[in-house]
């Protein structure tokens, strides 16, 4: 890292409260070594008190952009003079770029979950999902999944925080794609189990699994999952989450964490910024060594 940082080199930011855990640093400066770009970038635990200033500071510093996390994939948008179509209709930014002081809000979210999937062969265009979580995370997977021809989607809202935007997730979805989308509240444990039996995913979006919460989980009995479903946890620090255990122990073929997301959205990201495509399977290598992503 010394070697590459000068006098030009440009920086790129991640701001999002807490994350100190992120791999997204590991994961863009070896691809910028890699690749010998002159770009750095850093982690800046920001939330939405401070996020103001901060997004003010990717003009004052002339910096190339930004990625963006909870809690502020939402509360960003006013901040910012553009938004990119797929952004507006998700609602909720995760990467700025800053061009020449005008800056431009993307969603990479939803890719990056679905090309994660891709990755691992498996398709689930077609099929239920059962998703947990509707904030900036869950909608762009929704829509994302929606738009990519996922057949039905039952989303549960975690709180009455995100209940407006939940409903606004399966309006849209039910408005612009070919997918049916219902609403459903996590009170209804009963419903909550029904919904998950009939799905080929359950994917939870929630922050529910990461610090301070590592040790919860929403689905606590593992007779919920069958074998042949898939279980998606998009939390990635811990590497194996409480529901992952869960599903593990339901014998659950296919237990995903969030780094696979994670690096898909981060390569859409880096692209953005840089022009360039981000060597994803040198950083895959570099992210999985530790065996601690994936059962299959």
């Amino acid at each position: 890292m010394t070697e590459r940082i000068d006098g030009h080199t440009i920086l790129i930011g991640l701001m999002a409260y807490p994350i100190r855990h992120s791999m997204s640093p590991t994961m863009h400066n070896n691809a910028f070594a890699k690749l010998g770009l002159n770009y750095a970038y850093l982690a800046f635990e920001v939330g939405n008190d401070t996020l103001p200033s901060a997004i003010e500071s990717i003009r004052t510093l002339d910096m190339r952009g930004s990625n963006i996390s909870m809690p502020n994939k939402q509360k960003v948008i006013p901040l910012l003079d553009k938004l990119d179509p797929a952004a507006e209709m998700v609602g909720a930014v995760n990467t700025i770029v800053n061009d020449h002081g005008t800056l431009t809000g993307y969603t990479t979210d939803g890719t990056g979950f679905m090309k994660s999937l891709s990755d691992e062969g498996l398709d689930i265009r077609g099929e239920k999902m059962t998703l947990a979580g509707a904030g900036g995370a869950g909608t762009a997977i929704a829509i994302q999944a929606a738009l990519d021809g996922v057949k039905e989607i039952a989303i549960f809202d975690l709180d009455s925080v995100y209940q407006k935007n939940a409903k606004h997730n399966v309006d849209i979805i039910n408005e612009k794609t070919n997918c049916h989308a219902t609403l459903h509240t996590l009170a209804d444990q009963d419903d909550f189990k029904q919904q998950i039996s009939e799905s080929a995913i359950y994917c939870d979006s929630t922050g529910v699994g990461m610090k301070p919460l590592e040790d919860e989980t929403l689905v606590s009995d593992p007779s919920w999952f069958r074998q042949d479903m898939i279980v998606f946890d998009t939390v990635y620090a811990p590497r194996t989450t409480k529901l992952m255990k869960v599903a593990e122990q339901a014998g659950v073929k296919h237990v995903f964490n969030g780094l696979g997301m994670m690096l898909e959205q981060g390569a859409e990201a880096f692209k953005l910024w840089t022009g360039e495509d981000m060597p994803v399977d040198y950083i895959r290598d570099l992210l999985f060594n530790d065996d601690g992503v994936t059962t299959k």
